[in-house]
């Protein structure tokens, strides 16, 4: 997908740097502290020994919160714990796999990070994502 441009005062000087999106697609943001996420940094683990919470999503990435940093190229696994989506009896969780894009740790040392998804985990994972996203309710994320 072509990276789009948000208008600026003259056509004739372009974009700036500061005003064109180079996401493939819209993130939105989750109440925060109702979507947690577990998180497996070792692919030979079987649990998922991190937990945390996810502040925005979207089809390509997810923006989250760990008390531990994971750095930056660092592929991890995530079982994103989606609230009930309409038409669903009990909140399905999503399973992804993507790498760590940034890290920021706080001074009192809580890291946010942002994952670029790169596979989902399991058939119908994709679309339950979807559907929670469009059914859900969730505002789009600056």
């Amino acid at each position: 997908m072509t990276p789009t441009t948000q208008p600026t005062q003259s056509p004739s000087q372009g974009p700036t740097q500061s005003q064109i999106n180079r996401r493939s697609y819209e993130r939105f943001a989750v109440k925060p502290g109702y979507t947690s996420a577990s998180i497996r940094v070792d692919p030979n683990e079987i649990a998922y020994g991190l937990e945390g919470y996810v502040y925005d999503l979207s089809e390509g990435g997810i923006r989250f919160d760990l008390d531990t940093p994971i750095e930056s190229g660092r592929t991890i696994s995530m079982r994103i714990n989606l609230p009930g989506i309409v038409g669903e009896p009990d909140e399905r969780a999503v399973f992804v796999t993507g790498d760590v894009v940034w890290c920021d740790v706080d001074d009192t040392g809580d890291a946010k990070m942002a994952m670029s998804i790169s596979k989902f985990d399991r058939d119908g994972d994709k679309q339950r994502l979807i559907r929670a996203i469009s059914c859900s309710g969730y505002q789009r994320a600056a």
